[in-house]
Parts: structure tokens; C-alpha cells; sequence
């Protein structure tokens, strides 16, 4: 059964960068097991991510920020490392998010989003979640 085995440990790295979504790097090690790609993932303490890329406009914040800040710091790892495919590696974060309670319908959005507009993050090395 899909599960964080670990709970989310972070600090604050900088709240004036990734368009004022700020900087956190993990403190500990963030282990999670999934089922969709049939493996444990292992974020290692000292990565940094921005949780969830979303654009500011008030309508997409509102509807998707702020929440499954534990699958996003995983999805922003396997954007970076590519342990597993793209279509896996947000289908992961669908997962996760599902996991830490988040609703099914913003989970959807969320996962969405990371189909559409993913791929130039994926290409390029840069993390999105």
C-alpha cells in the first residue's frame, strides 16, 4: 500500500525566490512507498524544492496551492533525479497527494497541470511539482 514512510522535515532557505514561493530544503530524509511505480523513493536530506510550481493568478492558487507539500517535494526530486519516466513520476504525485488526504478532484488538478505543463521542466532539469 502506498504510504510516506517518513514524515516531511524542512527549513527555510529563502522566502524571496521562486516567484515568492520561497526555498525549503529537507532536513531529513523523505521516504515514500508507491504503488504506481512499484518501488520506495528516498528524497535525501539537503534537497531543496519550492513544493507546488503553481502559477499566482488568483483562480489556479486558490484551487491548487498550498496543499500535498510532501508529494511535491518528491515530485520535485524525480523531475530532477528521473529515477522513473515522466508519466510516472506525475502519476506518483497523484498518488502521493491522494496518500496525505488531499481531495480527489484537486489531486486531478494538480496532476493535470504537471501533464500540460511539465515537459520544459522535465527537458530541462528544472524541478515543478
Amino acid at each position: 500500500m502506498s504510504a510516506f514512510l517518513t514524515r516531511l522535515q524542512v527549513e527555510l532557505v529563502s522566502d524571496a525566490t521562486n516567484g515568492g514561493r520561497g526555498t525549503w530544503r529537507l532536513r531529513a530524509p523523505l521516504v515514500y512507498r508507491s504503488d504506481v511505480a512499484q518501488r520506495t523513493f528516498t528524497v535525501p536530506p539537503g534537497f531543496e524544492t519550492d513544493f507546488a510550481s503553481v502559477p499566482r493568478t488568483p483562480v489556479v492558487f486558490l484551487l491548487t496551492a498550498d496543499s500535498a507539500h510532501e508529494a511535491s517535494a518528491l515530485h520535485d526530486w524525480l523531475y530532477t533525479e528521473h529515477p522513473v519516466s515522466r508519466d510516472i513520476a506525475d502519476a506518483v504525485l497523484r498518488e502521493a497527494s491522494l496518500v496525505t488526504g488531499v481531495p480527489a478532484w484537486r489531486a486531478l488538478l494538480m496532476w493535470a497541470g504537471v501533464r500540460a505543463f511539465g515537459w520544459s521542466h522535465w527537458d530541462s532539469g528544472r524541478a515543478i511539482a
